[in-house]
């Protein structure tokens, strides 16, 4: 199984995306468009507020859901226009 790794981890660099997990660089369009790349990518849009509260499941859940549910997504498309 693929650990999943934040992108203070590799890079040095005290940047914005520093707390993000990192995306691996890949080229075939199955292997971006996969569970893996997807959720990296989701995880990485999804509010700050939501992100710091990712150490404890149970909180992130209840945010995540009341996240969702004022906002009222219907589709992956519109996820990611947020």
């Amino acid at each position: 199984m693929t650990q999943i790794l934040v992108n203070s981890q590799i890079y040095h660099i005290d940047t914005r995306q520093h707390a993000n997990f990192h995306q691996p660089s890949v080229t075939p369009t199955k292997y971006q468009e996969g569970v893996y790349c997807l959720g990296v990518k989701m995880f990485n849009m999804l509010p700050s507020y939501i992100k710091r509260e990712s150490d404890s499941p149970r909180k992130f859940k209840l945010i995540l859901q009341k996240f969702l549910y004022e906002n009222s997504l219907y589709s992956l498309d519109e996820y990611l226009e947020i």
